[in-house]
């Protein structure tokens, strides 16, 4: 038995060795640009199915925390309220069509995200209130920091297609690259080309005048 463990430890260590990683800085309108979202596909083989969590995407002062979510194919996301008000969560998009009916504190039952695309969020009662799931068919995905940073561990060597999405990309629903993994860190550098920035529209504060 232990001699046959060693063979089979002995087998993975190559595929071990030959995976590296994707280092990644996007930028939009010449400065770092957090939320970008990218996923490495590969070209040689299929894609290993991703393995499915279960998430939560908050409401929490009238807005979606986190505004951009990735989730494995498959996944399991809640949306509880923390808000004093209610909300009603919603989805028109074609990889996500859904609606929870008006509630506080947290639904009983999740939201399965099974078919891979963006998923835009809306509230019917608060139409300023906006979010996004990306829901990733692969097992190698990332999203990118405040400082425009992202990386992907763990990428077995091979050539991949990188798929990259931010809410406010021009043009397309997503932009792709072509890239190489060996057996050490890949570096690339992106550039987007954004639509214009907006201030979202809020509701008045109590007591207070003008908007917050």
């Amino acid at each position: 038995m232990r001699t046959e463990l060693r063979a089979v430890l002995l087998a993975l260590l190559p595929a071990v060795a030959q995976a590296g990683s994707l280092e990644l800085t996007v930028r939009g309108d010449h400065a770092p640009l957090a939320d970008a979202v990218v996923v490495a596909v590969p070209l040689d083989a299929p894609a290993p199915a991703p393995v499915p969590g279960e998430l939560a995407i908050d409401q929490i002062d009238k807005e979606f925390v986190s505004r951009v979510t990735i989730v494995p194919l498959g996944s399991r996301v809640k949306f509880p309220n923390h808000d004093q008000i209610r909300h009603q969560v919603y989805s028109f998009s074609p990889a996500k069509r859904f609606e929870l009916p008006l509630y506080a504190g947290t639904p009983a039952n999740p939201i399965e995200f099974d078919m891979p695309g963006v998923v835009a969020l809306g509230c019917n009662i608060h139409d300023w209130m906006l979010g996004y799931v990306y829901v990733a068919p692969t097992p190698w995905f990332a999203k990118s920091g405040n400082d425009g940073r992202a990386r992907i561990d763990g990428v077995p060597a091979g050539r991949y297609r990188l798929q990259i999405w931010h809410p406010r990309l021009v043009g397309a629903t997503e932009t792709t690259r072509e890239v190489t993994v060996g057996d050490g860190p890949a570096n690339e550098a992106i550039e987007l080309e954004l639509k214009p920035g907006f201030k979202p529209r809020r509701a008045p504060v109590p007591g207070i005048a003008g908007y917050r």
